[in-house]
């Protein structure tokens, strides 16, 4: 059973649903056309986090796709801290069907901080409601580790490997992995586990980019594979990789046990989340 840990699905761009913003995506990712995607490369089943940058803090489309899709797609939404009703809308979350937790943004450009009086209330909610709470804070380690630190009752899903990843080939860093060593200093918390999500993203040679198994085995080691979820960020990812060449990696590498791939392509995402496809 192999479980995406991390993708975004929209319909296009219309007055009915505009977008936020247009990011250099597909001009439609619809949720008939990710299971038809996932379906290619045997992919079972995927978390949709719906998508902040899109819809922000809508998740009305992410809701329409998994009754459409029940036994294929589990649902993150973004969460408004600032909303004076976070905490109500993290229980009425919890409600609907096929949700299985929430997503704080911590990226250097977000106005959230450990602190937060509505940060705060929502992370307890969280907790509470037994939502894990999945964290994106790449190029902002520390103010992560400082919003995990302060609620250590909160089940917290570290993001994309917590390392900024390009939106385009062009962008790709000089040294890509150069936040590995505060990545591997987050294991230390017993309260988060973390997505090896965009990987592919981070290589600097062709497919199927044998440069990144060296800085994910030290991952591996420091975290180890039961709290590791693999996944693609498909669409996130679409202009750095294809979706077949974000599975497909680690589908076939020799660098990784028949056992390990079991825990990191399916088994540590449905233990995180409570949920498996069907």
């Amino acid at each position: 059973m192999i479980i995406d840990s991390q993708i975004h699905a929209y319909e296009a761009n219309t007055p009915k649903r505009p977008w936020r913003s247009t990011p250099n995506w597909p001009a439609s990712a619809t949720g008939d056309e990710m299971v038809s995607a996932m379906d290619k490369v045997r992919v079972d089943g995927a978390i949709f986090i719906s998508s902040f940058s899109m819809y922000g803090y809508d998740s009305s489309y992410a809701v329409e796709v998994q009754k459409s899709h029940p036994g294929k797609f589990a649902l993150v939404k973004p969460v408004d801290p600032d909303d004076p009703a976070v905490e109500d809308v993290v229980a009425e979350w919890k409600k609907s069907p096929g949700t299985v937790g929430i997503r704080a943004l911590m990226k250097t450009d977000s106005p959230h901080r450990a602190g937060h009086a509505g940060l705060d209330r929502m992370l307890r909610a969280a907790s509470r409601h037994d939502f894990p709470v999945n964290i994106l804070c790449w190029g902002n380690l520390d103010a992560g580790a400082a919003l995990i630190d302060r609620h250590p009752e909160t089940r917290f899903i570290l993001d994309h490997l917590g390392i900024l990843q390009p939106h385009v080939a062009a962008e790709r860093a000089a040294e890509p992995w150069a936040d590995l060593p505060g990545v591997l200093e987050l294991a230390k918390r017993p309260n988060l586990v973390i997505k090896v999500s965009g990987a592919c993203t981070l290589s600097q040679q062709p497919y199927p980019y044998p440069d990144i198994w060296d800085p994910l085995a030290r991952i591996f080691d420091a975290w180890g594979f039961e709290r590791c979820l693999w996944g693609t960020d498909w669409t996130r990812a679409f202009a750095v990789v294809n979706y077949e060449q974000a599975v497909e990696p680690f589908r076939l590498t020799d660098r990784l046990s028949a056992s390990e791939r079991a825990m990191l392509m399916g088994g540590a995402c449905a233990r995180a989340y409570g949920w498996k496809p069907c």
